[in-house]
């Protein structure tokens, strides 16, 4: 059983906790012609080094160049492909025809992944993309168990699909409310996310009397969308001969990247070795970190009002993000932090291994041994305790 295991990295950071958690690979953007240019994204030389990075411990990185793109885009955008051509990822995830003309007539060396942007619904689809000289397909969000099943059996290339994050209102992503709205493109990487803003309806001749389409004073949240999760699912996907499952996310934080990866590589790897997983156990971590309620979008069928979130748009999240384990040598745990941690405070600490284990933070050390009340954040500490944790280890509070 072979599948990979697809994590988001917003930036170095957060690529560096995917790998510490057990993805198998990465996806990120540069500076320009990816989706999301909210997020940290990598110059050219950050993207190097983090292909190095990746590479030394067998892992792959795919680089985003997802946009639609306008006929101005081109000069650069020839110039951005050659310059990844030298650098190397493992692949480029691309959706429009004309960029991928102009990878051909440039002989960009590269393999090709057609992005979910490009709504791939069908086998024919992913067929044709092959012909043009792609490699990978991810599929639309929109399809059902039996439709994916019947594209890997009807089809000889690797298909991708989505298992976890937020799900967008617009078919395969392709919005015009943020552009609508606001003027900036979602199609260019610029969402404004009015799907999780909140709404009310007005009468055609009452103009400026608004009525809440549910008795609430905030309004309704008739756009907003609750989070993907095929969590259970993955045994289904794995024996269909999905090659990759990938993780939404590229803006969340480094706790949302390390739980998250962690927790499907956990289901990933008992599966592998005959092991019944905990799902309980780990649905409660993935409850843990931000979400807005989950549910399986079309997996199981069409999706209904079950998979909206009418409530509210905020996310949930029962814990607060603490801080990082650096290394722990000679009894000392150090660790950077990320907020204020108390000293006799009671903190779980998330291991690689997605064992979770509390400990009481009775002393804490600033590196030249001095003793402090709290800690600040970005700044690194440590603690006296007999209990070894990973690198990369998640501390965190337990809201009450």
């Amino acid at each position: 059983m072979s599948i990979e295991l697809l994590s988001p990295a917003g930036n170095f950071e957060k690529l560096k906790a995917a790998i510490n958690f057990g993805a198998d690979a990465v996806y990120f953007s540069g500076k320009d012609f990816g989706l999301r240019a909210k997020a940290g994204n990598f110059s050219l030389e950050e993207m190097e080094e983090a292909l190095k990075y990746l590479h030394e411990r067998e892992k792959k990185g795919y680089v985003t160049v997802n946009i639609y793109a306008r006929n101005f885009d081109f000069e650069e955008l020839k110039k951005y492909l050659h310059q990844l051509n030298e650098i190397k990822p493992d692949g480029i995830i691309i959706s429009d025809l004309g960029v991928l003309k102009l990878i051909k007539d440039e002989k960009i060396d590269l393999p090709v992944h057609i992005s979910t942007q490009a709504n791939t619904t069908n086998y024919y689809a992913v067929n044709m993309w092959k012909e043009l000289g792609a490699s990978r397909v991810v599929l639309a969000r929109e399809l059902s168990k039996s439709e994916i099943e019947y594209i890997c059996k009807n089809c000889d290339m690797e298909i991708e699909v989505f298992v976890h994050g937020a799900m967008c209102i617009s078919h395969s992503g392709r919005c015009v409310l943020s552009n609508y709205m606001t003027g900036r493109d979602a199609n260019r990487g610029e969402c404004t996310h009015p799907c999780r803003w909140n709404y009310y309806l007005m009468e055609e001749t009452r103009e400026g009397e608004y009525f809440p389409i549910f008795e609430d004073e905030r309004g309704t949240y008739i756009y907003n969308s609750k989070d993907l999760c095929l969590l259970k699912y993955v045994k289904e996907l794995i024996d269909m001969g999905v090659h990759s499952l990938k993780i939404e996310g590229r803006m969340k934080s480094v706790m949302y990247v390390s739980v998250v990866t962690g927790v499907y590589r956990k289901v990933i790897d008992d599966l592998k070795n005959g092991k019944e997983p905990d799902y309980d156990y780990l649905m409660n971590l993935l409850m843990s970190v931000s979400n807005r309620e989950y549910t399986t979008g079309f997996y199981l069928g069409n999706a209904d009002r079950d998979s909206m979130n009418y409530k509210t748009s905020s996310y949930v999240r029962n814990t607060d993000f603490l801080g990082v384990v650096n290394n722990y040598k000679d009894g000392k745990l150090f660790f950077d932090s990320r907020g204020k941690i108390l000293a006799n405070e009671a903190l779980s600490i998330l291991n690689r291994n997605m064992e979770e284990e509390t400990i009481v933070f009775d002393k804490i050390f600033e590196l030249d041994g001095s003793l402090v009340e709290f800690t600040k954040p970005n700044k690194e500490y440590y603690i006296l305790t007999d209990k070894a944790f990973d690198s990369g280890s998640i501390i965190r509070r337990y809201k009450v």
